[in-house]
């Protein structure tokens, strides 16, 4: 996989396979269309903290290096560097910018964006750009950036309900070869925030805690595990 030299790490299980679109098939149809070269331009991905715009846009990444230079960068994390991080990125096919809302509205970080989107434009590169919120609703102080990337094709994400919650939390479970039982799911959702971050960090505790003490993901097992 195409890494970018910043320390930042793609997880293996970012991956198309394990999102589970449910309510938001039409974006994820559209980025593998991007990811595969097949559709060019911008996308802008939207939506609340847990939502799956992180997991989209390093899937983005990994399809898309498999055959080209792609990068992604979580410019919340990144954000103390400076703009500096944009540097050359626009020399790559494919670039996922994480967080992009959090270098919104200063100056500094939105000339770089300039530049760097007009560069990457003019190569024909491909941008998958993630945010709490659309273009149109950020304070923008270079009113041609924020117009730029008002021309993107906007997508909002929707977060999962609870039985999507149960059906993805299962997904990831089976793509890492076990099966997890419906009320250990049910169980998670009632003792633990309802994002699917932390029950996806949970599930990855679990399942190495029951590889260790080989055994099934019961709910007296995990209650044993997460209540030490």
């Amino acid at each position: 996989m195409q890494q970018l030299p910043l320390g930042v790490r793609i997880p293996d299980r970012a991956v198309f396979e394990s999102f589970l679109p449910a309510r938001n098939d039409q974006a994820l149809q559209h980025l593998q269309r991007m990811a595969s070269g097949e559709l060019s331009g911008a996308a802008w991905i939207c939506g609340a903290t847990g939502s799956g715009k992180t997991h989209l846009l390093q899937a983005v990444c990994a399809a898309a290096s498999r055959t080209e230079r792609a990068g992604y960068l979580p410019l919340g994390e990144l954000r103390p560097l400076g703009p500096g991080v944009l540097d050359g990125l626009a020399q790559l096919e494919c670039v996922c910018l994480d967080d992009i809302d959090q270098v919104v509205a200063e100056l500094e970080w939105e000339r770089v964006l300039f530049a760097f989107l007009r560069e990457l434009q003019e190569r024909s590169g491909r941008l998958v750009v993630a945010a709490q919120a659309p273009p149109a609703l950020l304070g923008w102080k270079l009113p041609d950036l924020g117009s730029r990337f008002a021309a993107a094709t906007i997508f909002q994400l929707r977060v999962l309900d609870e039985t999507e919650q149960q059906a993805a939390l299962q997904l990831r479970a089976r793509l890492r070869g076990f099966e997890l039982p419906e009320e250990t799911s049910r169980w998670l959702q009632r003792r633990f925030p309802r994002d699917m971050r932390t029950l996806y960090e949970l599930l990855d505790t679990l399942d190495e805690a029951a590889l260790v003490a080989q055994r099934r993901l019961t709910v007296p097992f995990i209650r044993s595990v997460l209540e030490k």
